[in-house]
């Protein structure tokens, strides 16, 4: 699943060593299925752990795989390269931005599949986009507007023909769709 190879696991052993605290570490995406996914590394103390997470064992600590994220880091790799300056840590998550949509899948992320595959390209013909910022407890889905979208006048036909008729009839167990937009800066709108 995560490949660590072997120049990543000792420099992060040594970072380990360093602190005052007993401690492995932890990686996760943040925003996973979108093109905001930041893939993330982070010291974790042994109660900073969660009970669902996966745990691969490495020779000098233990990385723990947040169960929401996992399937956003297949064929993730951590990797360090040594250079003059002393090096860099990167990460590789090739999934990390790809919506998950099996039959599995969250709401939250087959709305993000539809926004980012469907609604999204359409909006940008204005300048526009939509993301996600919630699905609530009653089957809501909360939205920001921006760009050309932010303060156009004719938002709420998009969010009610539109996107609220789009994601309701692939996803029928949604209610409807919000909007959270402060839309009194029309600077950039598409529609004034």
């Amino acid at each position: 699943m995560i490949n660590v190879t072997a120049s990543a696991e000792d420099y992060l052993s040594k970072l380990i060593e360093k602190k005052d605290f007993d401690c492995d570490v932890r990686i996760f995406v943040s925003d996973p299925g979108t093109p905001r996914a930041e893939t993330c590394l982070a010291f974790c103390k042994p109660e900073e752990t969660e009970p669902t997470d996966e745990r691969l064992c490495l020779e000098s600590f233990t990385l723990f795989v947040e169960e929401k994220s996992s399937p956003y880091l297949e064929d993730a790799e951590i990797n360090y390269d040594a250079d003059n300056f002393g090096g860099q840590l990167t990460i590789k998550a090739p999934s990390s931005r790809i919506p998950k949509v099996g039959e599995d899948a969250t709401i939250e992320d087959r709305v993000n599949y539809i926004i980012y595959s469907e609604i999204n390209p359409q909006l940008a013909s204005h300048g526009g986009e939509v993301h996600l910022n919630e699905v609530t407890e009653d089957n809501y889905v909360v939205l920001q507007f921006g760009g050309g979208c932010q303060g156009c006048g004719m938002v709420d036909v998009t969010l009610k023909e539109g996107i609220e008729k789009t994601l309701v009839e692939k996803i029928p167990e949604l209610k409807g769709v919000r909007d959270i937009t402060d839309h009194s800066n029309n600077e950039n709108a598409y529609y004034k």
